[in-house]
């Protein structure tokens, strides 16, 4: 069994910055990609940005410049640095990941999501 668990989050002023956590834990084999996705209200989740295990990354064109993903290979984790933060990036952020574990009948390619943090940018 795999878990996401996630941590951060919040209220913070416009231009302002949070960083948002997550850990996988669980009979994981191996990590392909993790990444952070969010869902405001009314609209369809959307990818914020990506990291492969090699490191390569990935952003939506809204947070280039402000956010920054990393990962722990090591520790299963995976962060996000929100700088500059604005009332459009209101929503609730979800980390996710691409994994393979361990199941009874052996390994299993999967997504697994963590259960949602807000993040709420307001004056």
């Amino acid at each position: 069994q795999v878990q996401l668990v996630e941590s951060g989050g919040g209220l913070v002023q416009p231009g302002g910055s949070l960083r948002l956590s997550c850990a996988a834990s669980g009979s994981i084999v191996s990590i392909n990609t993790m990444g952070w996705y969010r869902q405001a209200p009314g609209k369809e989740r959307e990818l914020v940005a990506s990291i492969a295990s090699g490191g390569s990354t990935n952003y939506v064109d809204a947070v280039k410049g402000r956010f920054t993903i990393s990962r722990d290979n090591a520790k299963n984790t995976v962060a996000l640095q929100m700088n500059s933060l604005k009332p459009e990036d209101t929503a609730v952020y979800y980390c996710h990941a691409a994994l393979i574990s361990f199941i009874a009948a052996g390994l299993e390619v999967g997504d697994y999501w963590g259960q949602g943090t807000q993040v709420t940018v307001s004056s």
